[in-house]
């Protein structure tokens, strides 16, 4: 393919002149005689044997290779930019050839020593610097294949290639197997060349789709990113606002406890008066109590006279039997009873203040002042709650009292006095 002569090499080598013309080799007779008329140093036979030596290790010229190496050399070991950026170089002008005919100018140029083939050389021997310096320990030609076959192995035959065809140890034999090998690489890299197109073709084609799926979910993503701002900001503003009225309810809540401050502070023995205010009520919640019971009693005492003595005697040996059993010590006790029946008070009364406890009594806020429920459980000992005949907020107002100050309390479920007996006697077994 490169073996024609294109015009393109023509006008090349008509550009440049040679550098130095072919140098053409000396015959042995004439070296031969003037290696002999060299002076005599030390040895006349060591100097001629290092010569011939040094002469046999020198690495051949890029025009000194065959010309069937030079087309595939050119053609794996310079890019095509690099290439022509040479021939531009050599012909102090810009060739407006195309590839091939650049590529084919170059091969030919080669075949002979020129300005274009000193530059191919240069630059031959500065890319593959590295790779010339890994086959320069080789010393045979078998080391010098096994090289070449460790490059193709690999992949990378552009620096073994010139490095292999310029070895003083590459013969004939090996310079074709490098060029049938090589041709063969060459084959090889097309067919990769059109499978990477076609894969390429592929991932262009998914990268197109790719990136329109990408275009719609980054305006969907900015969609939602500025919903969430706007509703982020909306919600900074809904802080604001109840940051100030909480800082404005604190303000208010300060200056409240500073005006009930000076308000206690001005009204002198406010405490004293609270708990004799509280003591008096509860003294006229006992006395009221008391009348109440003496009126029962009355009407007890009216109705016993028309019933029979037997069940009467009954009920009271009951309840006397549950007095004897109860073990917890009532002496000197306040006890509240709060709910209960008014006509089972008296009944309360005597069974509590027969153990020496003194008996009060709440209805719940029925009739009593709800007000005075607190005070009369402050003044308690016992608390007494008849949970089915009270109100549900002052059965909640006992329970919670009693559980904040840890009063004891009793809760009986049916209002009579048996009942009663039995509450007490579970609390002190408690």
């Amino acid at each position: 393919m490169c073996e024609k002569h294109d015009p393109l090499a023509a006008i090349i080598a008509a550009a440049m002149p040679q550098a130095a013309g072919p140098v053409a080799p000396r015959p042995p007779e004439q070296a031969a005689k003037q290696q002999v008329i060299k002076p005599v140093i030390h040895n006349v036979l060591n100097v001629l044997a290092k010569e011939a030596e040094a002469q046999a290790s020198r690495r051949r010229r890029l025009w000194e290779l065959s010309h069937a190496c030079h087309c595939p050399l050119v053609g794996v070991g310079f890019p095509l930019g690099v290439l022509r950026k040479l021939v531009d170089k050599v012909t102090n002008g810009k060739v407006v050839a195309d590839d091939y005919e650049v590529h084919v100018g170059a091969v030919t140029e080669c075949g002979t020593r020129n300005r274009l083939s000193e530059a191919l050389q240069k630059e031959l021997e500065r890319r593959y610097a590295g790779v010339l310096l890994r086959f320069r320990n080789a010393k045979s030609t078998e080391q010098v294949a096994e090289l070449w076959r460790t490059a193709v192995n690999n992949g990378d035959v552009a620096g073994a290639f010139w490095a292999g065809l310029t070895h003083p140890r590459c013969t004939a034999e090996l310079e074709e197997q490098m060029c049938r090998d090589l041709h063969m690489v060459q084959h090889q890299a097309g067919a990769c060349v059109r499978a990477d197109i076609n894969k390429f073709n592929a991932t262009l084609e998914d990268n197109k789709r790719l990136t329109h799926d990408l275009s719609k979910a980054q305006q969907r993503a900015t969609a939602l990113l500025a919903e969430k701002s706007a509703e982020s900001e909306r919600h900074a503003a809904q802080l604001m606002q109840l940051r100030a009225q909480v800082v404005g309810k604190d303000s208010m809540i300060d200056s409240l406890k500073i005006a009930l401050e000076q308000l206690r502070r001005s009204i002198p023995g406010l405490e004293s008066r609270a708990r004799l205010a509280e003591r008096l009520g509860q003294m006229e919640e006992r006395e009221r109590a008391m009348r109440n019971q003496i009126n029962e009693l009355k009407l007890e005492l009216a109705r016993a006279a028309e019933q029979q003595a037997a069940p009467v005697q009954e009920e009271a040996r009951q309840v006397v039997e549950h007095v004897m059993k109860m073990p917890l010590r009532l002496s000197e006790r306040s006890v509240l009873c709060v709910g209960g029946r008014n006509g089972n008070v008296a009944s309360y009364r005597e069974l509590i203040e027969r153990e020496g406890a003194q008996f009060a009594h709440h209805d719940g806020g029925l009739e009593d002042n709800a007000n005075r429920l607190e005070a009369s459980l402050a003044a308690a000992d016992l608390v007494i709650c008849q949970t089915g005949c009270i109100s549900h907020s002052a059965y909640w107002r006992v329970k919670d009292y009693c559980k904040r100050n840890g009063k004891r309390c009793v809760f009986i479920d049916n209002p009579s006095i048996s009942s009663l007996a039995r509450g007490l006697e579970q609390a002190s077994a408690d």
